[in-house]
């Protein structure tokens, strides 16, 4: 930990202040294609593609060779593996995205694994090892980075113990980056699992991000230097109760304005599992306020539902998923700046996406 008493002094606090300006820049967000290859392994056998590597760039290839995608999206989120994989023509994914302008972000979480002793809880992996991947992230183009810790409410709480975990672990992890050039994506993921209703998730949202930004601030991490990738404050799934668009902004926005310096420049929302249509509405709104931050997207399933199943593996549909990927983020592009009006709604882009546990 940092001495409170000592300035330390960062070669690369210029580039990342610089890093999460242009993630924060407005009318645009992130494309996160990172998903481990179980997950999106499972997304391709649903439309009859094994999984292998060829198949897994393949698709990534599709989305970061859209044309124009970099119009909506500034920054794209990869894994290890499709950022050392090279595209069908021999040149490195990492250029192709270049191409089109947008930062190259990277995860840095090894996933995560059941807390022994703690019902429903996990921990997150890969913080062991990071100062010697990270160099190499950076030196392969990466610029930003990510990882999350989840968080399960369990019987309407949170254990202090998981909290306090992934507050330390996240802090650990942004000063490992920031020290190798890499500006670091905090994610502490209040999943959206249980029939709690909204105001317990934005109790236990609000606990979660002030531990984090404690723990921040006590490691010395440079916050103009780092981004945010929370969860909505919405009621839990399985909750039985109505779901109200306008409600779920104003209580998303209080934890937020309780809980995250505005020193932040970008907060970048995960779906976590709402469907298309309803991650986009929820940031418009979200966006009507007047806000410290730019309260932006860092959407997975969110981005690519509609592209995946209008793609379904079949090459002389790879134009209309490419439309369908630039569709979704033009819409949440218009949805950072409140201007989107349900002009994207689709039977397709109002099916649930909602996965139990969701791990990726």
């Amino acid at each position: 930990m940092a001495d409170a008493n000592v300035a330390v002094v960062n070669p690369f606090e210029e580039e990342l202040r610089a890093t999460a300006k242009i993630i924060a820049t407005r009318g645009k967000g992130i494309l996160a294609a990172d998903e481990r290859e179980a997950n999106i392994g499972g997304k391709l056998e649903k439309i009859g593609m094994e999984n292998n590597k060829a198949n897994r760039v393949k698709y990534r290839e599709l989305l970061v060779t859209t044309k124009g995608w970099g119009q909506y999206c500034s920054g794209v989120i990869l894994n290890e593996e499709i950022l050392f994989s090279n595209a069908s023509d021999g040149e490195p994914i990492v250029d192709k995205i270049k191409q089109e302008g947008v930062c190259i972000g990277i995860k840095c979480d090894r996933g995560t694994r059941d807390r022994p002793f703690f019902a429903g809880e996990s921990i997150t992996q890969g913080i062991t090892d990071l100062d010697t991947r990270a160099s190499k992230y950076y030196e392969r183009g990466a610029r930003f980075a990510k990882w999350r810790n989840v968080l399960k409410i369990v019987d309407g709480s949170v254990s202090e113990t998981a909290i306090r975990d992934a507050a330390m672990t996240l802090a650990k992890y942004a000063l490992v980056c920031q020290r190798h050039g890499l500006c670091p994506i905090v994610e502490p993921e209040v999943l959206l699992d249980g029939d709690h209703d909204i105001s317990v998730c934005q109790y236990w949202t609000q606990k979660a991000l002030a531990a984090t930004y404690k723990a921040m601030s006590d490691f010395g991490v440079i916050l103009e230097g780092t981004l945010l990738k929370p969860n909505m404050v919405l009621n839990g799934k399985q909750f039985g109760g109505e779901r109200d668009i306008a409600q779920n902004a104003a209580m998303t926005i209080q934890a937020l304005r309780r809980s995250v310096p505005c020193a932040v420049p970008a907060i970048a929302f995960l779906s976590g599992g709402q469907s298309e249509e309803e991650a986009t509405l929820n940031l418009n709104e979200i966006n009507k306020a007047e806000l410290p931050w730019t309260c932006t997207f860092s959407y997975g399933r969110a981005l690519q539902g509609t592209c995946l199943a209008t793609w379904q593996g079949k090459d002389e549909n790879v134009t209309a998923a490419q439309a369908a990927f630039l569709k979704r983020a033009k819409c949440n592009a218009e949805a950072q700046l409140g201007k989107y009006d349900g002009w994207g709604c689709s039977e397709e882009s109002k099916k649930s996406l909602y996965q139990k546990g969701y791990k990726y």
